[in-house]
C-alpha cells in the first residue's frame, strides 16, 4: 500500500519539561521540545505535520497518544534510553534556564539521522529543520523538492560557530534565528544590522524573532515588522519561537507573501504563550480572528 505523503515535516526533539516559575510553582512532565512546538505551530493552522524525532523510556502513554492524534509519527524513533527531560527555570525578568535531568542528551538532540527518513516523507512540500549547521546540511539534502526553513539550534548559536553559520546561510531558503542568537553571531543587537549582515552572507528569506517585540521578516527587497499578537495572560513562553517557525512555514507555502507568512507565525506563537507546554489545536474562529486583527492593523 502506498504510504501517504505529508505536506510538512518537522525535524526536532520531543522533550518532557519540568517548569519552575519565579514564585516557586511547578508544572511537571509537560510536553515540549523544539520539534513538537514547531509542529504545534502548523497544527494551529489545521495541518497534520510529520515529526522526525526520537523518544525514550518513560514517555507517558497519554503524551504519545496526544502526539499521535495531531501529528504523523512514522518518523519518531524509539531509543533504549531514559526519555530526555529538563528543568525549565524561569526568573522574574523572563530569563529561562534549561537544566537537563538525564545523562544521555546528545542522541535525543542529534538523532534520528536522515537515513531514517521514511520514503514518503522525502516528497513533502515543506520541512522545518531544527539543527546545528552540519546537521542542517545533512537533512537539507534528504528532501527532494521541499521548501526548507532552518531554525538554528539555540545551543549552536555562539560566536565560535559564526563562520560556519554564515557559510551555511546560502543553503537555507528560509532562516529564522532569534534576536539574541543573531547578536552572538554578528556582534550587534541591532535587528536591522543583523538582517543586513545575513542578507550579505547569502540569506534569501529571514524571519528574525524578537519575542514580545514581534519579528522582522525580510528579503533583499522587503523588510516588514510583524507585531506580536497580544494575549491577556502568558502562561509559558517555552516554544513560542518554534511555533512561530512552524506557522511561518505554513503561511509562506500557502501565500508566498512575507507579511501574511509573518502573521501566520505570530498567531501560532500566541497560542503557545497561553498554554503550559505544547498547545492543543486552537479554536479556528479565535485563530482566524487574531489573523484578521493583524491584517486589519
Amino acid at each position: 500500500m502506498t504510504q501517504p505523503i505529508p505536506t510538512y515535516v518537522c525535524v526536532g526533539s520531543i522533550f518532557l519539561d519540568d517548569i519552575v516559575y519565579p514564585d516557586g510553582r511547578t508544572s511537571m512532565a509537560v510536553l515540549g521540545g523544539g520539534g513538537v512546538h514547531c509542529a504545534a505551530g502548523m497544527v494551529a493552522w489545521g495541518e497534520r505535520p510529520a515529526l522526525m524525532s526520537t523518544w525514550g523510556d518513560g514517555l507517558p502513554l497519554s503524551i504519545w497518544q496526544r502526539l499521535e492524534r495531531d501529528m504523523d509519527l512514522r518518523g519518531a524513533v524509539k531509543l533504549p534510553l531514559p526519555q530526555i527531560r529538563a528543568w525549565q527555570v524561569f526568573e522574574w525578568d523572563g530569563l529561562r534556564r534549561e537544566l537537563m535531568r538525564v545523562e544521555q542528551v546528545d542522541p535525543f538532540i542529534h538523532l534520528p539521522a536522515p537515513d531514517k527518513l521514511p520514503e514518503a516523507f522525502r516528497q513533502a512540500r515543506a520541512a522545518c529543520i531544527l539543527r546545528y549547521a552540519g546537521g542542517f546540511m545533512e537533512w537539507r539534502t534528504a528532501f527532494e523538492d521541499a521548501l526548507i526553513l532552518w531554525e538554528p539550534d539555540q545551543h549552536y548559536m555562539l560566536p565560535e560557530n559564526a563562520a560556519e553559520f554564515r557559510r551555511t546561510l546560502p543553503h537555507a531558503p528560509i532562516v529564522s534565528p532569534n534576536l539574541v542568537e543573531a547578536a552572538l553571531i554578528y556582534g550587534t543587537d541591532d535587528p536591522q544590522e543583523q538582517i543586513s549582515a545575513m542578507l550579505a552572507d547569502g540569506a534569501t528569506i529571514i524571519a528574525l524573532r524578537m519575542g514580545e517585540s514581534g519579528s522582522i521578516v525580510a528579503s533583499a527587497t522587503q523588510r516588514i515588522h510583524i507585531p506580536a499578537v497580544p494575549v491577556t495572560h502568558i502562561a509559558d513562553q517555552t516554544g513560542a519561537g518554534n511555533a512561530y517557525c512552524g506557522g511561518f512555514l505554513v503561511g509562506w507555502l500557502r501565500t508566498g507573501d512575507l507579511r501574511q507568512a509573518g502573521y501566520y507565525g505570530a498567531v501560532a506563537a500566541s497560542f503557545t504563550l497561553e498554554e503550559i507546554g505544547a498547545p492543543r489545536p486552537p479554536n479556528p474562529a479565535v485563530r482566524d480572528a487574531r489573523y484578521a486583527a493583524l491584517m486589519g492593523g
